[in-house]
């Protein structure tokens, strides 16, 4: 890949598109996560103004300080961004207090990967209470893998974005856009994770591979997409496709338009 000039593209892009968009800026959250930090920092070399939010619910301090340490690093190094700290806790558990009050018979699993999602979807619509009073654009910072493989993001959530800058880079390739925009080390080789689970694991926990693992599977079913021989593929390799058909399958909803109920024009006549 051609790191320096899809950079060059990537921005060109967020600029072509603020313009058209008639809005005034951007406004990204960040994790303390590699995506968002690229995501954030390639916003904050248009020039244009960036407001980049950490939203804590419950997170863990090594989050909160990768977040703290990338938003001051902007800062710094970009007159056109501002960033701050939107504690989400309070309204999270209020929103939990009052549901578990009401809340039908589920299973603890079934009921933790809601609350999980919740997270997600409160800190979409804080993005877009600040997007809307500043008439700035929600940038997303999901990667290739995550949007369209394997769809490892909350419907609504972090998936409910204006513009996605990075949604056709592998993570691999995010990695090397993020070494060549400056991140930091230490956000760089973090484990990923989409913290919202509010204890330490990780997106490999959750998913069962690594994402090297799932861009290997995700070439794989690209270029055999009639007919799949695994008759050659080691143990760990069936495993792993495995695991990303079933997630392709189960998370397709996400990937997708919203199926419309189209009406036949015969019965619109009047």
């Amino acid at each position: 890949m051609q790191t320096e000039k899809v950079i060059e593209h990537i921005i060109q892009w967020l600029k072509d598109y603020h313009q058209s968009s008639r809005t005034k800026g951007f406004v990204v959250g960040v994790s303390g996560g590699i995506d968002s930090a690229v995501v954030s920092t390639l916003c904050a070399r248009t020039g244009l103004p960036v407001l980049v939010l950490e939203m804590p619910i419950r997170q863990s301090s090594n989050e909160v300080r990768r977040s703290h340490s990338h938003i001051n690093w902007l800062t710094s190094n970009f007159s056109n961004v501002s960033g701050t700290e939107v504690n989400l806790t309070e309204i999270f558990e209020a929103f939990e207090k009052t549901v578990k009050k009401n809340e039908v018979n589920e299973t603890n699993s079934s009921s933790e990967l809601a609350f999980a999602n919740t997270r997600s979807r409160l800190r979409m619509v804080n993005l877009y209470y600040f997007a809307s009073i500043k008439n700035y654009l929600v940038a997303g910072t999901g990667n290739k893998v995550e949007d369209f493989g394997v769809g490892f993001f909350t419907k609504y959530g972090d998936g409910g974005v204006d513009l996605s800058p990075i949604a056709d880079l592998l993570k691999s390739e995010v990695r090397s856009v993020a070494a060549a925009l400056g991140v930091s080390k230490e956000i760089i080789t973090a484990p990923p994770t989409d913290g919202l689970f509010g204890d330490t694991r990780t997106d490999e926990d959750q998913i069962g591979a690594t994402y090297d693992e799932l861009e290997w599977a995700m070439n794989y079913v690209d270029s055999n997409k009639l007919e799949q021989d695994d008759t050659t593929l080691n143990d760990r390799q069936k495993i792993v496709l495995n695991i990303y058909n079933q997630r392709h399958a189960a998370n397709l909803h996400k990937m997708i338009e919203i199926p419309r109920c189209i009406i036949p024009l015969e019965l619109k006549a009047k």
